[in-house]
């Protein structure tokens, strides 16, 4: 036998095993699959939040380690999602989740986790305080070995009116994707390195009440990040979308975080919730998981943060795969 005869057949068989091999389709941190990135009102409904299969939210809470960071209005995210356990028969277990300990098949999430990594002399208690502050506080958490289980960062606005969201913010993450998301510089097995890649969830700002539109104000700062994210496929949970839009996504320009509008005439979440019952279109929001019952920070009714939690839900479910269709 001849040296090309040799080789063409092991270039057969080398073709023969690959076909045989199973490809392994999991998506990767910053790979997902499906066209849609942002979630936002459309997409902050528990009918969307009980469409997703449970193969994804399974998946989710399973796999995904999260760390968060934020003030009050932050807490619409947190309540939202330690009340959601309550909800529904079967929600115990399908949106368990615990709050800074890790237990087997509860979503492993960890509130007010970044602060104290701060930088000395820098507040990093949201994104509003020091606008680059959560830069450093991210990478100390992230190398901290401690937290070496962590794959889920996100932070959280107090007030987004008036910071330079593309000088600062965009740019700030951006700086963090290339450093710990997938093929990062400070991924690998090396001194210094992390082996888990981490996904950073993007957020938009809350809703001024009649101080929305214009330059460096809610509606303009929430149109700069989710044209970036959607140009780099980015999630984002746009809090301002879900601010502004009630339940059958009528949109309310003069609307502040609490559903309170006056071109609507009153509060479309408070009617929303007064029109249904605990257990049957909503929830109520609760302070850690099995905690007091509570509202959202700055808000009189619970559908604001139930919201934020279905947003949050389906940011996940994306990460676990599900293409969101």
């Amino acid at each position: 036998m001849d040296n090309k005869t040799l080789l063409f057949i092991l270039l057969i068989a080398l073709i023969l095993l690959s076909a045989g091999c199973e490809k392994d389709d999991t998506p990767q941190i910053n790979d997902p699959v499906g066209t849609e990135f942002i979630a936002g009102n459309t997409v902050a409904t528990e009918s969307v939040l009980r469409s997703i299969p449970d193969k994804y939210i399974d998946e989710a809470r399973q796999t995904l380690h999260i760390a968060y960071q934020h003030t009050s209005h932050g807490t619409h995210v947190s309540y939202g999602l330690f009340g959601l356990q309550d909800y529904k028969d079967g929600d115990d277990v399908k949106f368990g989740i615990t709050n800074n300990k890790s237990t087997d098949n509860k979503l492993d999430f960890h509130d007010y986790a970044l602060a104290k990594y701060a930088a000395d002399g820098e507040d990093a208690s949201d994104l509003s305080r020091n606008e680059t502050a959560f830069i450093q506080a991210t990478r100390n958490f992230l190398d901290d070995p401690a937290n070496a289980a962590i794959n889920v960062v996100m932070w959280s606005w107090c007030n987004i009116a008036g910071h330079d969201v593309d000088v600062n913010y965009l740019p700030g993450m951006q700086t963090l994707i290339e450093e710990y998301g997938t093929g990062g510089s400070k991924i690998g097995t090396g001194e210094g390195q992390r082996e888990n890649a981490v996904h950073f969830i993007f957020m938009t700002g809350h809703a001024n009440k009649n101080s929305n539109t214009g330059e460096k104000n809610p509606h303009d700062q929430a149109q700069l990040i989710i044209d970036y994210c959607n140009a780099h496929k980015y999630f984002c949970l746009d809090y301002y979308s879900i601010d502004t839009n009630d339940m059958d996504g009528n949109y309310f320009e003069d609307t502040g975080d609490n559903g309170n509008s006056d071109s609507y005439g009153g509060n479309f979440y408070q009617d929303f919730q007064d029109a249904h019952s605990v257990g049957d279109g909503y929830y109520e929001n609760k302070s850690a998981p099995g905690g007091s019952v509570t509202y959202g920070a700055h808000n009189t009714q619970h559908i604001t943060a139930n919201r934020k939690a279905y947003a949050m839900w389906w940011i996940l479910a994306r990460l676990a795969g599900w293409d969101g269709k």
